[in-house]
């Protein structure tokens, strides 16, 4: 089809609908094009970022956890709030690309492979900090039911199992989800590559794909049936780390209100970080073709749905502080107000409730600078929430005698920023390494809608 006589379709540039055009968008970054100065200097940062995380892991090791700022009241601190926002960040990713293929949003076949691949990487990372903070991180392995000639089991109203058991299964699931999915596209990679040794690791990992009627029949079943079952796993996985602090006795904790909560503000974040990545990505990869303003403007969409529901969710908060007429719930929320994190709290709130409701303009939907600094401000704003969760309540307790601040060390800012880079990192190789963006699901939009 020329690119004159080409139909015009929003999620698809027009005299790209080809099925060439579409795989050499995804496949020549990979294959034929090498990186460039700004991937390589990407790297080069982010790797910077990965040795400060290595570095602060092992002087906690060797040292122990008091080289932060936690104290005998406030015991939680940077650890716990990174790892409920790195954990949000990973449930969102698959939750997102599930719910969009079970609702058949045609939109999604451009981002999921973001979402699903952003899951495996937050979720490594999320899994570490709950071990660092074990204060003896060499017996992580206790949290496990294994046979054992002590005879010790772990105690199984310890949250700490809940989230072994959460994290670990989610994480596998997580990778099987994207493999499935990548499987056609690493059939495409095996016949497009050059270098034998690219044909042969491609080639291994496609499990000898031929893309006939029943390997796509077999494929279909499977990834849907998957799809389905991630989005109970998703739900029960954020509502264990919401349980973690609604199971507890706590002033402002102690609420049936977290675990949905919870599941809101991965969804929420989660989006918010596909679409910073996705920015990012189409930007680098120059796939402005099959990444359109339409994307955006439906990414966006959602994530002020998000910020009404979170919205609504604060407010709920204060009002059952209200309402329950609990004495220690209301100081939790008057110190939120008017106390040292006050201006912590007020900015949470402008981040995550005032700043998205921009959104309600078409322009600034499809404005990229727009977005990414929307994108960045709630994520910003969604982990000063996870901090304050722990503070607020820590802080203020039922007596007065262990009121006290929390004070970040050097420490708690290195594992703060650190991981950052080590998502980065594993981020930029990947998207040298596989497709970006899922080729056959672009190409079946194509030849669902009659482009090609």
């Amino acid at each position: 089809m020329s690119d004159r006589n080409a139909p015009h379709h929003p999620l698809i540039a027009a005299g790209h609908e080809s099925y060439a055009a579409i795989t050499a968008s995804v496949v020549d970054p990979v294959l034929a094009r090498p990186a460039g100065w700004g991937w390589w200097l990407a790297v080069a940062v982010s790797f910077v970022f990965l040795l400060m995380t290595a570095g602060a892991i092992g002087y906690l090791f060797t040292t122990g956890i008091g080289v932060w700022g936690v104290n005998y009241t406030v015991v939680w601190g940077y650890a716990i709030a990174s790892y409920v926002w790195w954990i949000a960040i990973g449930s969102g990713g698959t939750l997102i690309s599930s719910i969009l293929v079970l609702t058949r949003q045609e939109w999604r076949r451009s981002i999921n492979r973001f979402a699903e691949s952003m899951t495996i990487f937050a979720v490594a990372i999320a899994g570490l900090f709950p071990i660092l903070h074990l204060g003896r991180p060499q017996y992580f392995y206790w949290l496990a039911p294994y046979p054992n000639t002590m005879g010790l089991w772990p105690q199984w109203r310890s949250a700490l199992v809940w989230d072994f058991w959460a994290i670990l299964s989610y994480l596998l699931f997580s990778i099987l989800f994207l493999y499935v999915g990548l499987i056609p596209d690493l059939a495409t990679m095996r016949d497009r590559a050059r270098g034998r040794l690219a044909q042969v690791l491609y080639g291994a990992f496609a499990l000898g794909w031929r893309g006939s009627a029943q390997h796509w029949r077999c494929y279909a079943i499977l990834h849907r049936t998957l799809a389905a079952l991630a989005v109970p796993l998703v739900v029960s996985v954020h509502s264990i780390v919401g349980l973690d602090f609604a199971a507890s006795l706590m002033p402002g904790w102690q609420e049936s209100l977290f675990p949905p909560y919870f599941v809101v503000g991965a969804l929420y974040s989660g989006f918010a970080m596909v679409l910073l990545l996705t920015l990012l990505v189409r930007w680098g990869l120059q796939l402005q073709t099959i990444i359109t303003v339409s994307h955006f403007d439906s990414m966006a969409k959602v994530i002020l749905a998000g910020s009404v529901l979170m919205t609504y969710s604060y407010a709920t908060e204060w009002f059952m502080a209200w309402y329950g007429g609990s004495h220690a719930d209301r100081t939790v929320v008057a110190f939120l107000f008017g106390g040292a994190y006050a201006p912590l709290y007020w900015t949470q709130l402008l981040f995550n409730c005032v700043v998205p409701q921009a959104l309600w303009w078409k322009r600034v939907r499809r404005s990229m600078p727009a977005l990414a600094v929307i994108s960045v401000l709630i994520l910003v704003g969604m982990w000063i929430e996870r901090i304050l969760i722990i503070w607020g309540t820590l802080s203020r307790g039922f007596m007065p005698s262990l009121w006290h601040l929390f004070y970040p060390t050097v420490s708690d800012w290195l594992l703060l920023f650190g991981p950052l880079g080590f998502f980065a990192f594993m981020f930029l190789w990947f998207i040298r390494l596989v497709p970006a963006v899922s080729m056959h699901e672009v190409r079946s939009l194509v030849r669902k809608e009659g482009l090609a």
